[in-house]
């Protein structure tokens, strides 16, 4: 199984897959390997870049940082879901208060509530994005605004997006912080002085700890109820320093890439040690921590290209040299070199 993050790892400066890295993929997929990617981004959004790729229809995407799971199906079958985790009504209805009081501004100007809404047709409807205000947003992200608009539901307050009824496949999947790299540390020390909210894959910031992964691969731990006291959450952070951008997405506890791949691997019959990972942020950590084989992207942040260091993971060329392909096809040859 080969694991590939999307964004500033398959995708080049276009946002699209480069030839070289597409015949990577096929090549891949010749050779008997499931071509998995694994994704911050939700199953729809993913979807766009992925659908005219003609990928085998029952691979596996892994999206919202591993919070769900589906095959990637094609124009004549639709998807499969696999794996999905929710965040408890009362857990959600905790953190919209907690969030109010959190950071040098109110937090909730800077996020954005998910649901996994994906119909037969493999897109999302309107209210898979909720949002209570509008101009901060617009400020940071604003062309993924743009690009989402059609699945943006303003609701104020956010409490109003919530299901009060935790089996409901209508209870958000995560929360999403966007804000400068500054803001965003503050808001991360802040959060992960709450016992019940865990770092995933990366050191806090502004802490002296060693790097932790939640790795938790219990499903039933991911949709408990109860007191808040019985609730933990997981906080995975993106940065782009180029755009003075960083994403805090709050999940499920034990919800990451690696948890999800390493369920997925579980189904297929496959080791961990039978996984090639690709990535270049901290949200793909944990897969990179899981897998037999990581590579890091070279565009990667530099103090994440440190961590790497310490990992003895590869550090190969970066995406918008091909750098996904650079590491299939050494992989391909060294299977194919070990087989003969």
């Amino acid at each position: 199984m080969i694991a590939i993050d999307m964004d500033g790892t398959l995708l080049g400066l276009d946002g699209q897959v480069s030839p070289r890295n597409l015949a990577a993929l096929r090549a891949a997929e010749a050779a008997g390997i499931e071509v998995v990617v694994a994704t911050g981004r939700r199953h729809s959004y993913a979807m766009r870049v992925l659908r005219p790729l003609g990928l085998h229809h029952a691979n596996a995407l892994v999206s919202s940082n591993g919070a769900v799971t589906r095959t990637i199906g094609s124009a004549n079958t639709t998807s499969t879901l696999l794996d999905r985790a929710l965040l408890p009504h009362a857990t959600s209805a905790w953190l919209l208060n907690h969030l109010s009081g959190v950071g040098d501004h109110n937090l909730r100007n800077a996020l954005v509530l998910t649901f996994d809404r994906v119909g037969p047709d493999g897109e999302d409807t309107r209210g898979a994005l909720v949002v209570e205000h509008l101009d901060e947003l617009h400020s940071s992200i604003g062309r993924w605004m743009q690009a989402n608009e059609p699945y943006i539901a303003h609701i104020d307050p956010l409490e109003g997006a919530l299901v009060n009824d935790d089996a409901s496949p209508e209870a958000p999947i995560q929360m999403m912080l966007c804000g400068t790299i500054a803001r965003m540390a503050r808001a991360e020390a802040r959060l992960l002085e709450h016992p019940n909210i865990a770092a995933s894959g990366h050191q806090p910031v502004h802490s002296g700890a060693p790097p932790q992964t939640v790795l938790s691969s219990e499903v039933g731990s991911r949709t408990s109820s109860g007191p808040m006291g019985s609730h933990h959450l997981t906080l995975h952070r993106t940065e782009y320093p180029d755009r003075d951008l960083s994403i805090l997405d709050i999940l499920p506890a034990g919800c990451s890439k690696g948890a999800a791949l390493l369920r997925l691997a579980e189904r297929r019959g496959l080791h961990a040690s039978q996984i090639l990972a690709i990535g270049d942020n901290w949200n793909d950590v944990p897969m990179l921590e899981i897998a037999g084989r990581a590579v890091l992207m070279a565009n990667a942040p530099d103090d994440l290209k440190a961590h790497a260091a310490t990992r003895n993971w590869h550090i190969g060329p970066s995406h918008d040299l091909d750098g996904v392909a650079a590491a299939i096809e050494s992989t391909l040859e060294t299977t194919l070199t070990a087989a003969y």
